[in-house]
């Protein structure tokens, strides 16, 4: 089969390279339809309990995570001028496209007792901006002694105080909120150029914006990268122009079909698919490598230019198919997590693996065959005398000092049991960015004086229709509140028992002493406002529904990681609910962007961890086709298992936490890693056809040849991913330090384990009963040796 592909492949190059071109083509243009995600990421399925109750949650009461927030921190603020233009920054969010609402303490507003219309009405506190210092500072006194504001908009502490900017839905999820968020900045900019006043921003909103736009920068940046680095490293290794740019343009038609199948495949670009491009260049390229180096083994063998670009194909088309195909598998079992955005990840990085060993079966052998033949120059880096000095240190290791080898990967493997022990789980709802990025300060300056901008909500079923009305369950949720409110690190809760206890100090004109709920005599009055504000305009809708019956409790708390949230949530606010609410009909549920995000953390790294799995196991399978022999199997993983076990074990030791980007890294690496096994095992089966099947000689040839093309490839992979480390995202940086240490161990695992295990184990005779199909390939290849292909006929 391979031999008549081989000969298709070459007498028809010129018609199936013009293919290829047209097809490029074609994604090129369906990728100007590509489209970049500005939902957040959904990690728990749609139809989950939890997630279905956060969807009613957002269709009654709004987004929880539509707020953003300018920070303020200079007593300068509050001088009669500056404060001014603080009015006018209010005025001027205002008027941006896509802004909802903004309440800040220059447009505040408080209630205030109408005698003649027995009710409540908003005014604001400050109608206009006194120009004498002392009128306007005993106006801010009386401001801070506005209850329901305390801890909200000011910190009594220290004075610093925010604006909060509401933001529409619809802006909120589509590509104008980038310039709606880069407006409020200007704006905030233009208040510090006039003020000299620091602004910080914080909120869901300007930390989403802010990092799909350093995405955007990034994925430009990592591509150009991983271009140049692989480029240098093709040529430091071939020492030929051809063997650097026709690679790189292979890749090249391979990132446009990424682009073009996202589009395709009606997707989004996510964080995860963005890498993609990246990802192919560095793994892609070692196809081209192991290609090129059997064409310049094969050349400088025989000296014959067509039969060594035919025996590419027969070669090294089988194994690499299968090689790639293992690759594909460790990003195609992210299927079955079931995730929106690690299945489309798994999907697209897997069908363009495979469309890269399509491409380069065919591009490689047909472009060479274009060209002159190589010269003693490009043949050099087969007699490098640095690397065959280490092959050959690594072949007498492997023949003399096997006891050594096993003694010291028994101690690391141990060790590193221990090691993976100690792992723990825990992510960041920002993803751990650097302490000295300009965001995670400014994430700091939120939490250290506001406790943080991270939503969380409380819906309290009060059971029957207007039980917002029932006294006896305000003071319950009041309870509930100021147990919330005891918290360290949990911003004061807000909601209608807020209201109604402001209305309370707003009859008693503004005295902060009776901020609490109205006793049976008062209620009947001071429950009114209730009532009149429950049209669409009014407060209480965005914290009571239309029947009165569902109650919101809106608080903000640090990104403290998952584990805290959940300890948190689970362990401290959960057993209160079920003390406090035990004895009434009311059901009380916590929901909001941090449950979802624990829930949704736990439930990736389970899935994640499953879809490794699939990976072992699908790959095992793939094992057991190749050689029918249960001890090969077990030979062919061990070299992969270890490194798997190292990464973890210095996960472990470092406090490097589980996360859904570390977690991701097993699965795509040990789909990577085993490449070079099925490599090796594939020349080893050949080199015991070629020589009686005596094992010490073919493991000596193979190691000699392929371990070449292993090393090559493993350094490409490891600076590849590498350059990751280079993002401002922990996860990504996790991704690639842990991805490029895991490949690293994997070659010298595959390099040192997986010749000495077969040094020790395997006989090298194969059951004639028992045929396994790996030596059709080697023995196909063996027995080929001197056949004249179609090619030469027709030269």
């Amino acid at each position: 089969m391979w031999t008549r592909l081989a000969n298709i492949i070459l007498k028809y190059r010129i018609s199936l390279m013009i293919i290829l071109g047209v097809i490029t083509i074609y994604m090129g243009y369906q990728a100007q339809y590509i489209q970049w995600s500005y939902d957040m990421a959904n990690i728990v399925p749609e139809d989950d309990p939890d997630q279905e109750y956060f969807r009613q949650f957002k269709q009654t009461f709004g987004e929880d995570g539509n707020i953003l927030a300018l920070g303020f921190k200079d007593s300068a603020i509050y001088q009669s001028d500056n404060f001014k233009k603080m009015k006018y920054l209010t005025r001027e969010l205002e008027s941006i496209n896509g802004v909802k609402d903004v309440l800040g303490l220059a447009n505040l507003k408080m209630l205030e007792k109408n005698n003649e219309k027995k009710r409540f009405e908003l005014v604001p506190v400050f109608p206009e901006i006194p120009e004498n210092q002392s009128k306007l500072d005993t106006m801010l006194a009386f401001a801070k002694n506005l209850k329901f504001y305390s801890g909200q908009l000011i910190n009594a502490k220290n004075g610093a105080t925010l604006i909060l900017v509401t933001v529409e839905k619809e802006a909120l999820n589509s590509e104008y909120r980038h310039i709606m968020v880069a407006d409020i900045v200007r704006a905030g900019d233009q208040f510090h150029d006039a003020t000299g006043i620091d602004v910080n921003y914080a909120g869901l909103p300007y930390v989403r914006s802010v990092n799909t736009l350093k995405i955007k920068e990034e994925l430009n940046r990592f591509l150009i990268y991983s271009v140049i680095i692989t480029g240098l490293i093709l040529f430091g290794f071939f020492r030929s122009l051809k063997a650097v740019v026709f690679p790189l343009i292979i890749i090249g038609m391979i990132v446009v079909w990424v682009l073009g199948t996202i589009s395709l495949l009606e997707y989004k670009i996510t964080l995860l698919t963005g890498l993609i491009p990246s990802i192919i260049v560095v793994i892609g390229i070692p196809n081209s490598v192991y290609m090129l180096n059997k064409y310049h083994h094969e050349y400088s063998t025989h000296g014959d230019q067509m039969k060594a670009l035919t025996k590419i194909i027969k070669n090294i088309g089988i194994v690499t198919f299968i090689t790639n195909f293992t690759t594909a598998v460790g990003f195609f079992v992210l299927v079955f997590t079931g995730i929106p955005i690690l299945v489309e990840f798994g999907i697209v990085a897997g069908i363009n693996i495979m469309c890269t060993f399509i491409v380069s079966t065919i591009m490689i052998p047909s472009v060479f065959s274009l060209f002159k033949p190589p010269t003693s120059r490009h043949l050099k880096h087969l007699d490098f005398k640095m690397l065959n000095g280490a092959l050959v240190g690594l072949d007498v290791l492997v023949h003399n000092h096997r006891k050594l080898i096993f003694i010291t990967t028994g101690i690391l493997v141990a060790v590193s049991v221990y090691g993976v022990m100690q792992l723990q789980s825990n992510s960041y709802m920002v993803d751990d960015l650097p302490e000295e990025s300009p965001l995670a300060k400014q994430l700091q300056f939120f939490e250290e004086n506001f406790s943080g901008v991270m939503p969380l909500e409380v819906i309290v079923d009060t059971g029957t229709k207007k039980g917002v009305q029932s006294l006896s369950n305000l003071r319950k949720i009041n309870e509930f509140e100021m147990f919330l409110d005891s918290l360290k690190g949990i911003s004061q809760p807000v909601s209608v028992v807020s209201f109604i206890k402001a209305s309370r100090q707003a009859f008693y004109n503004q005295d902060p002493a009776f901020y609490s709920i109205p006793n049976n005599r008062e209620s009947a009055f001071i429950l009114r406002y209730l009532k009149e504000e429950s049209d669409e305009g009014g407060i209480a809708k965005s914290f009571v529904d239309s029947t009165g019956q569902f109650i919101r409790i809106s608080l903000k708390m640090p990104d403290i990681g998952s584990n805290k949230m959940d300890s948190l949530v689970n362990t401290v606010i959960s057993p209160k609910i079920d003390e406090i609410f035990a004895d009434s009909k009311m059901d009380v549920r916590i929901t909001g962007t941090v449950p979802l995000f624990i829930k949704g953390n736990k439930y990736l790294i389970d899935n994640l961890i499953t879809s490794m799995i699939f990976a072992f196991f699908i790959i095992a399978v793939i094992m057991a086709l190749l050689f029918k022999n249960f001890k090969m199997i077990v030979i062919s993983m061990i070299p992969n298992m270890i490194p798997l076990l190292l990464t973890g074990a210095i996960m472990g030791f470092f406090g490097i936490p589980l996360k859904p980007s570390t977690a991701l890294i097993f699965s795509i690496a040990f789909g990577i890693s085993v490449d070079d096994s099925i490599h090796f095992l594939a020349k080893y089966r050949q080199e015991l056809h070629a020589h009686n099947f005596f094992v010490p000689i073919a493991v000596s040839r193979s190691l000699r040849e392929t371990g070449a093309s292993m090393i090559y490839t493993s350094i490409i992979l490891f600076f590849g991913f590498v350059i990751f480390t280079l993002s401002e995202f922990g996860g990504t940086v996790a991704l690639g330090k842990l991805t490029s240490i895991t490949l690293l161990f994997a070659m010298l695992t595959n390099l040192i384990v997986l010749p000495a295990l077969l040094l020790q184990f395997d006989s090298g005779k194969r059951n004639k009963k028992d045929h396994p199909y790996i030596d059709d390939f080697a023995k196909a290849d063996y027995d080929s040796e001197d056949e004249e292909t179609e090619e030469d006929k027709n030269t």
